[in-house]
């Protein structure tokens, strides 16, 4: 682990770490319905009551590989198509162009990824755009206004790229900052180096600079990621979900400065310096992507596990069982986003090269919570 020894903790900082997992669903994705609990995992029921989601309606068909997803102040949304560099307006139901992000160089998970909104929008006429250009992985900010893009400026380059592990997601916190997941391009000391933006989450300025208050003044706040795609605040806790290598995805509380343990540790691992999901899953049932905050859950969205989760928290814990909802029934679903009028919409990910499309293929859904 670049050089860093880890020890494993005693027995006692077990306990808070053990996570129980739900799985499998009903028919009809309301009601979840339980399954077994993941090996070494506590089966036991405790937490608030059961949410329902409930797929209210179909907001938008036809979309290629749609990957960022921000709301504008107006309650119309923007949409990123990965491979194309494309960015789509969704407005009443119908989906116009906005333009093309520059230099936008699609891979296998590559591309044009995540999207933000300027909180000061529309007076600062701003949109941030991770991409993947020709050797690295960029955050650009770009005008937008009367409904096009121009003016694109990078404000932050050097983000290790690679085919896969490209991390992605933007987020503005509620000091005003951008954050971004990283991955660790595929090459695994980066999220261990100091010197790298590979394997970190970055707190940023709106001209790409090191926030204030960030720890030692650097760009990133938290390092040893394997690829962080999913950000969330539930007020000024972050929360981040992660791809595992091949045993365990995990959900994390951020908190600036902790080491999260890639490539020496793959979800729950006692290692000593080291900070531990607050949950974990089978790869088989997460390989999880965009998350997002509404009414005391985290929702996270599945690839390969096809399935959107939702599980409870409350001051940066875990307080509930996860449970899965709509599994197997849209094919995998890549990002989710708390719209304006208090729903969920949910993008599917069938025509990314990894799915069975479906007509319609790729969609956004609106739902409901319950």
């Amino acid at each position: 682990m670049g050089g860093t020894t880890v020890r494993r903790r005693g027995r006692g900082a077990v306990v808070l770490a053990t996570v129980a997992l739900v799985a499998g669903c009903s028919d009809d994705g309301g009601t979840p319905t339980p399954g077994p609990a993941a090996p070494g995992t506590s089966s036991t029921a405790s937490g608030p009551a059961s949410v329902q989601l409930t797929v209210a309606s179909t907001v938008a068909t036809g979309i290629e590989v749609p990957w960022g997803l921000a709301f504008l102040p107006d309650q119309s949304a923007l949409v990123a198509e990965r491979d194309s560099g494309k960015i789509k307006r969704i407005a009443d139901g119908q989906v116009s162009d906005v333009g093309e992000v520059d230099d936008v160089n699609a891979s296998s998970e590559g591309g044009l990824l995540g999207l933000a909104v300027d909180p000061g929008y529309p007076g600062r006429p701003y949109i941030y755009a991770y991409y993947s250009g020709g050797d690295d992985n960029r955050i650009a900010r770009i005008t937008y206004q009367g409904g096009k893009l121009s003016d694109q400026q990078v404000i932050l380059e050097g983000i290790p790229s690679a085919a896969i592990h490209n991390g992605g997601r933007l987020r503005f916190g509620p000091d005003g900052f951008l954050y971004a997941g990283t991955g660790d391009g595929s090459d695994r000391p980066n999220s261990q180096d100091d010197g790298s933006l590979g394997g970190k989450i970055l707190r940023i300025t709106t001209d790409g600079k090191a926030a204030p208050g960030n720890p030692d003044g650097r760009v990133w706040i938290t390092k040893g990621h394997r690829n962080v795609q999913g950000l969330a605040f539930d007020g000024s806790q972050l929360y981040a979900a992660e791809f595992g290598q091949n045993t365990w995805d995990e959900l994390n509380v951020i908190t600036p400065g902790n080491n999260y343990g890639w490539p020496g540790a793959e979800g729950i691992s006692q290692l000593d310096g080291m900070t531990d999901p607050i949950a974990q899953w089978h790869t088989s049932d997460a390989s999880p992507s965009g998350i997002a905050f509404a009414k005391g859950h985290i929702f996270m969205a599945s690839l390969r596990g096809e399935r959107l989760w939702a599980i409870p928290v409350a001051g940066g814990k875990r307080v509930g069982e996860p449970q899965a909802f709509f599994t197997n029934k849209y094919g995998r679903l890549r990002t989710v986003e708390a719209a304006p009028d208090g729903s969920l919409w949910v993008t599917t990910s069938n025509t990314d090269g990894r799915g069975d499309t479906k007509d319609g293929d790729d969609r956004i859904l609106r739902i409901t919570i319950g």
